[in-house]
């Protein structure tokens, strides 16, 4: 055992010097401090790039197929009253979204911004609890009211209690409503008159919508959309058919999809004051799917978009145009992965290494340079060739 382990012995790369011949000097000792705070400066710099994650980017071919995409917005109007805007989505596939009210929140605001009310399912009157009959008599009260739909209805069973389901039942039909002051409905809940109320105020409108994960497009307009000879029209109300719309508005949200960890969206905060009256406002988006992995492994899976915008005015010698928001978007072909990691430990442990020992090993070098160099001058100034 003791051969083995005078062979072992014999292997030291790093024989060790008896301490009565060191010679410890004042140079060496500043050279050592010196080269200690360099290597503790470079090892907390090293310590904090390997706490701190990388992100690692690629870029793929989205093969996903089918799907949906969720869009979350919130636009303010400070000219538009709520009860004349609607939201409508369609894609290329024909699926068609109108006058959208599911998980949409309007708030009426006064002309500083302030609000007034909000309401999830849009401005809409009470159904009238006693309508007319088809055939214009009344019910009595122990009776089963179905009030009429001036000829818009589907099937003789289909009733219209509200001025609100006249003007759908009239929507589905591809049917203009020409005189709102008939309709019986309307006249009772004061649908004109509460509209005429709302002159001055402002819109701000916020929700979300899920499409389908094709192009398409989704528009804020005023008055209900309906389609007449494959034509896309806005029923504006005789009332209202000649005013002015201003479409000035700020989107202060708009995401396709759910929030990304330092993505910020280009259109998040823009304000746009238009002079011109009855113009369209047109948005054409690109959406890159994008998939977000973090250091704990959780995937995120939404979008990314940009952006460019075009505004058409309704001046002379133009074709008119419907007023309103409109937002095209477009999928892009590509999709973007982004995850977050830490660098490898043994990387680390390498870097610290190559620190520790190259500091050293320099640090070694300028001592014996400077010891060398002060025990020559020393000589020579002894023997007096020194001058």
């Amino acid at each position: 055992m003791s051969k083995l382990l005078n062979k072992v012995r014999n292997l030291d790369a790093y024989p060790k010097i008896n301490e009565d011949f060191f010679n410890r000097t004042l140079s060496g000792g500043v050279i050592t401090v010196v080269s200690s705070i360099v290597i503790f400066l470079l090892f907390v710099s090293e310590l904090r790039l390997y706490l701190h994650t990388v992100t690692e980017t690629k870029l793929l071919v989205d093969t996903s197929r089918g799907g949906k995409i969720h869009i979350n917005f919130d636009v303010t109007f400070p000219a538009i009253r709520c009860s004349l805007l609607s939201l409508d989505a369609i894609d290329i596939s024909g699926e068609e979204h109108l006058d959208i009210r599911h998980d949409i929140f309007k708030k009426r605001l006064d002309p500083h911004g302030n609000v007034i009310e909000v309401k999830k399912h849009g401005i809409g009157a009470p159904k009238v609890e006693k309508p007319l009959q088809r055939h214009g008599g009344r019910l009595e009260d122990n009776e089963k009211y179905c009030g009429s739909c001036y000829g818009a209805e589907a099937s003789d069973d289909d009733c219209c209690n509200s001025c609100e389901e006249v003007r759908e039942a009239y929507r589905k039909k591809g049917w203009g409503l020409t005189n709102i002051d008939l309709i019986d409905q309307c006249k009772r809940e004061g649908f004109i008159q509460q509209i005429k109320d709302e002159e001055g105020e402002g819109c701000n409108i916020q929700g979300s919508l899920e499409v389908n994960k094709v192009a398409g497009n989704f528009h804020f307009a005023p008055g209900k959309s309906f389609h007449q000879a494959n034509v896309h029209i806005q029923d504006l109300l005789a009332a209202f058919a000649t005013e002015s719309y201003n479409i000035s508005h700020k989107i202060n949200k708009l995401a396709f999809g759910d929030s990304i960890p330092g993505v910020v969206n280009p259109l998040d905060g823009v304000h746009w004051e238009h002079e011109t009256p009855n113009g369209m406002h047109q948005y054409f988006v690109k959406v890159v799917p994008t998939v977000y992995t973090d250091i704990r492994g959780r995937t995120i899976e939404s979008n990314q978009f940009s952006v460019t915008e075009h505004f058409k005015s309704n001046e002379m010698g133009q074709s008119r145009s419907l007023p309103g928001v409109f937002f095209f978007y477009d999928l892009s072909p590509i999709k973007v992965t982004f995850k977050e990691s830490h660098s490898s430990f043994l990387h680390f442990l390498t870097h610290i290494c190559a620190i520790v020992g190259g500091i050293f090993t320099v640090a070694g070098i300028v001592d014996a340079f400077i010891y060398h160099g002060q025990k020559a001058l020393k000589k020579k100034m002894q023997i007096g060739k020194f001058s």
